[in-house]
């Protein structure tokens, strides 16, 4: 797909200089109606966050509702099903230790490794609609909406509708924004309302736009909270500095209309995430992510620590994970490889080959007498902040696109900077850009509908994980397939999960309900003979099986009861103490 839109970049450059007035008169017809409705900017806003749900909607026969593959997502629905059920966490559950898993905690209570603002949006998809995927539904329609609100407060209002539609083509309908429960559309969205609330803020000091950007802070910090901090440090820099110079409205306007009720809201967030911290990990200053990191890890986060000791782990999966393949991860991310396959990440699931076109037009478009003092403060700005948190990001030990997720209004703000530039470059007197600029939007839109349609075409896609537009859908290592087996049985069940030594830590199968002991289905890891009785006399009603999961395909076979012995009462208080006294976080 990315050599097609390759291939069509450069046959629409050839075009623009032999004939670059093609299709002038239907372009024209086009933007003269696409005008009219950009001017509208609350009916362009609720338009285009419509039109990508409906767009979402359309595609559901070729990308139905996505299975959970990768360890987070696992964790965002337990959280989801936590927040659903009216709980901020769990406690502990006596078998705890067959439990364990990646990106959950099970100490001191059992709740999601993340911060909580994925997992709440599931759940509003699991209450309002029953499916924790439409809370990503909807997560990815208020993106579109916000990103077309905060580019209005950059760009004219027709760029500003453009950007927006880019947004929707590139990101809403086939990316894992929209085709997993990983999140990415959430961080866009705050990083949006906070970036689209600044220069209202200066333009017009209103305490709504205060609350918009009051609203996106906390977003951020309930999602990608490093990112976040990154990203709204220039943001707090541009809003201070601009309180503080000469042109700005009095002290106490700027205190009552927009410092009081932003620390407001702030503070409520804060306390609010105090809170959660306290019920989760038993400490208002401590994150989730911190006690999961310590009990488990031995890679750091950032690249300047030290490698962690490496802690005693109850089951072989584990270990695996997090010592051999997370630590080659740390390894490869600290060379200069690393750092460019980072890139190359970023760059394909942002930009790809068209939305590159006009960043590298630039270097004909503008003037050869063209100095950094010629751009225009809100771009000289959108360029600081996107600097500031690249170094941010490239301090990060590891990288998916959804960690920069709050940047995407701003890729999306120069692209379109750059297309405006472009479309007023005359080489030989002819418009050569104008036609570029033109061509630009039509790429994308015809590359969408050609992903639509690469199925039926048989067009190869890229696999899940190399992320972007062109990628397929996620790859089932079998997990669902079994749990609708067990779902369509009678009564309640017990797996009890078996691994080879060669096992593949990211096919995990161990992942459970936030109710274990109601749940239809409980997923327990093998481990000793004593232990595995324990755990079927605790669950003593359910009917019993033996998963061996790296058989091809999975076997499911009844547990041999042969393998377990009857506990005495005294026996399973031993078991169940042995649990509790087992060493915490």
């Amino acid at each position: 797909m990315l050599r097609i839109e390759l291939c069509l970049c450069v046959l629409a450059l050839i075009t623009a200089f032999i004939y670059p007035q093609l299709g002038s008169r239907w372009f024209e017809k086009i933007e003269r109606r696409f005008a009219a409705l950009a001017r509208r900017r609350t009916l362009s806003v609720i338009l285009v966050g419509l039109l990508a749900l409906g767009l979402r909607l359309a595609v559901l026969p070729i990308e139905p509702i996505p299975e959970p593959i990768i360890h987070d997502e696992f964790g965002y629905l337990l959280a989801a099903d936590t927040f659903a059920h009216g709980r901020l966490t769990n406690p502990t559950h006596p078998m705890w230790m067959h439990f364990e898993s990646f990106s959950i905690l099970q100490k001191p209570t059992y709740q999601c490794f993340a911060q909580p603002g994925q997992g709440t949006m599931l759940a509003v998809g699991q209450l309002i609609f029953g499916h924790p995927f439409w809370g990503v539904w909807l997560s990815v329609g208020f993106m579109c909406a916000a990103i077309c609100w905060m580019l209005q407060a950059w760009l004219p209002a027709h760029w500003a509708l453009l950007g927006a539609i880019l947004v929707l083509l590139r990101y809403a309908v086939f990316s894992y924004w929209a085709n997993s429960y990983w999140g990415g559309a959430l961080g866009a969205f705050g990083g949006a309302l906070v970036l689209g609330a600044l220069p209202r803020i200066k333009r017009s000091q209103r305490v709504r736009d205060a609350l918009w950007m009051a609203l996106g802070l906390a977003i951020l910090a309930n999602n990608r909270p490093y990112e976040g901090f990154v990203f709204s440090l220039p943001v707090a820099v541009a809003l201070f500095s601009w309180m503080l110079s000469r042109g700005a409205p009095s002290w106490q306007l700027s205190m009552r209309r927009v410092v009081l009720p932003l620390a407001a809201c702030l503070a409520i967030a804060a306390g609010g995430m105090a809170y959660y911290f306290w019920r989760v990990t038993g400490n208002p200053l401590r994150m989730p992510y911190q006690v999961e990191r310590q009990t488990y890890a031995v890679s750091p986060l950032m690249l300047w620590e030290p490698v962690h000791p490496q802690p005693a782990y109850r089951h072989e999966a584990m270990r695996k994970m997090y010592v051999d393949e997370e630590f080659v991860g740390y390894n490869f991310f600290r060379t200069a490889v690393g750092q460019l396959l980072k890139t190359y990440m970023a760059w394909s699931f942002y930009l790809g080959p068209v939305l590159t076109f006009p960043l590298l037009m630039l270097i004909f478009a503008l003037p050869s007498d063209f100095s950094v003092r010629q751009i225009d403060r809100r771009t000289r700005f959108l360029l600081a902040l996107l600097a500031v948190s690249i170094i941010g990001l490239a301090l990060e030990t590891f990288y998916n696109p959804h960690y920069s997720s709050p940047l995407t209004g701003v890729v999306i703000a120069l692209v379109i900077l750059a297309t405006r530039r472009l479309q007023f470059w005359k080489p030989r007197n002819r418009p050569t850009g104008l036609f570029l600029a033109r061509v630009i939007p039509v790429i994308c839109v015809f590359m969408f509908a050609l992903r639509a349609a690469a199925t039926p075409l048989h067009i190869p896609l890229s696999e899940f994980y190399e992320f972007g537009w062109y990628q397929k859908g996620s790859h089932s290592f079998g997990r669902a397939v079994i749990q609708q087996e067990l779902q369509r049985s009678p009564g309640n069940h017990l797996v009890i999960v078996r691994y080879k030594p060669d096992h593949e830590p990211f096919a995990e199968w161990v992942y459970n309900d936030a109710d274990i002991d109601h749940s239809k289905i409980v997923w327990a890891r093998e481990m000793s003979p004593a232990e595995n009785a324990g755990l079927v006399q605790y669950f003593l009603e359910r009917e019993v099986w033996l998963l061996e999961a790296d058989e091809q395909p999975p076997k499911l076979s009844p547990y041999p009861r042969s393998q377990t012995h009857l506990l005495t009462r005294k026996d399973m208080q031993m078991q169940i103490l042995k649990s509790e006294n087992a060493p915490q976080p």
